[in-house]
């Protein structure tokens, strides 16, 4: 795992804890003066009154003057990124004033778990620059803001530190960890009226319904070279739906379905559990968006259409589609996805189910053990819809149900299930055919 190296030492003068003191002194020494060319008359005293106060003038101008006139360019290479990959980000910072800069200290105010961008800046000079990268390993999923900066610098003798705040901000959008999947085992389907759709493809599939002539924009793969040469013009293949019935994945995010060892931290009050040693958390939350988002990166690779829904707690809903569209709208969601719905699994199957067409696949992850959803996936079978349970032990995540009678429950009523336990090495257990 990478870590950012701690920032470079600060210099003595930006600790403000000694800056009263300086000017203080600078105070009293002021003041002694004065009394002193009061009591003897002599101009010496004054004077080095004088000397003082402008020097107290001077290093407030200058201290002032240091933060203005300052470019600072901040680049990251992506906003969007995923875990167990590296962010990048590269600052410049210039100097377009006349006077060189003794130091600056950057502070960034990121909320993006181990991302350490600030910097002390050494010397400046007229025109000068400085630049320096960072790179943060990416270890928990989530929306994050990167910015906004404060920029510190002060005067030579550390009596005056002034701050100067840039408020631009962006966004951070950290998809979860996938795992790879060689294969999951998905009920065959049931097409009524037959086993092709006709209807035509925007894409290649195994199934060819005809040739016609060539318009611009369409694949010299999809070229029918025999029409061509018969008919000394070129023609292309058209290709209907493959006989694939849609997939549907259904992701619990209720509040009475979280099992998870207390005492976890996470990156916010609101955010996503961070890993335990680099591995996932023990919490059927993160589980199942690792499950989930491999799933769905499994499928959509598979060219398999795709539905999703979830309640995060907001209902999120995406009609089945094909294609990297769909699975970033699906790892966007998946990113922010908190267990902390009001609705039961059960009342999700109850409102989703009308909406899923006869012969759909639905597959449910869940660590729910509740009797009722298992009622309402009968239900389901008897619509038409082949559910498919990834049930996550409770027990394994610190939860102290049995989940025996659920299994039991859910074998009566052939649903194939898949059990995952915390510390499985999901790869192996997704390949598995479930009971």
């Amino acid at each position: 795992m990478f870590w950012q190296a701690p920032l470079s030492p600060v210099p003595p003068c930006v600790n403000s804890e000694f800056m009263p003191n300086r000017r203080n002194a600078v105070y009293f020494f002021i003041t002694l003066s004065l009394l002193g060319g009061l009591l003897t008359g002599r101009a010496f005293f004054f004077n080095l009154a004088y000397w003082f106060g402008g020097m107290l003038i001077l290093s407030l101008l200058w201290a002032w003057i240091s933060v203005r006139w300052i470019g600072i360019s901040r680049k990251t290479k992506t906003s969007r990124t995923q875990v167990g990959k590296r962010l990048e980000e590269s600052f410049t910072v210039t100097n377009h004033s006349l006077l060189p800069k003794l130091w600056l200290e950057v502070n960034d105010e990121s909320t993006f778990p181990g991302h350490r961008a600030g910097h002390v800046v050494p010397w400046l000079s007229w025109r000068g620059s400085y630049r320096w990268t960072v790179e943060t390993y990416c270890i928990v999923r989530g929306e994050f803001r990167l910015g906004p900066l404060t920029i510190l610098s002060g005067d030579p003798f550390g009596l005056f530190l002034f701050p100067r705040r840039i408020a631009a901000m962006s966004r951070l959008i950290v998809y979860p960890a996938v795992v790879p999947i060689v294969k999951f085992a998905l009920p065959s389907g049931v097409l009524s009226g037959g086993d092709t759709r006709h209807k035509r493809a925007q894409y290649t599939t195994t199934d060819a319904a005809g040739v016609r002539e060539y318009v611009t924009g369409d694949g010299f793969n999809r070229i029918h070279w025999a029409s061509t040469a018969r008919r000394d013009m070129l023609m292309v293949k058209e290709f209907e739906n493959a006989p694939k019935l849609d997939v549907w994945l259904l992701i619990d995010f209720s509040a009475s379905g979280l099992v998870e060892l207390p005492g976890l931290r996470r990156a916010s009050t609101n955010g996503a559990v961070l890993p335990i040693d680099g591995a996932l958390p023990p919490s059927s939350e993160e589980y199942a968006v690792s499950i989930g988002a491999s799933l769905a990166q499994y499928l959509i690779n598979s060219e398999r259409a795709l539905g999703f829904t979830a309640y995060t707690p907001h209902r999120e809903v995406f009609q089945p589609e094909r294609g990297a569209r769909q699975l970033f709208k699906i790892m966007e969601v998946l990113a922010v996805a908190r267990s902390i719905s009001t609705y039961t699994l059960a009342q999700m199957l109850s409102l989703e189910l009308p909406f899923m067409t006869r012969g759909t696949t639905l597959v449910i992850i869940t660590a729910s053990i509740d009797i009722e959803w298992m009622t309402q996936a009968q239900i389901a079978i008897r619509r038409g819809v082949r559910p498919v349970c990834i049930l996550l032990d409770p027990q394994s995540f610190g939860g102290t149900q049995s989940f025996e009678d659920a299994r039991t429950m859910l074998s009566v009523a052939r649903i194939p299930t898949l059990t995952i336990r915390y510390g499985d090495d999901l790869t192996y257990a997704l390949a598995q055919t479930p009971i």
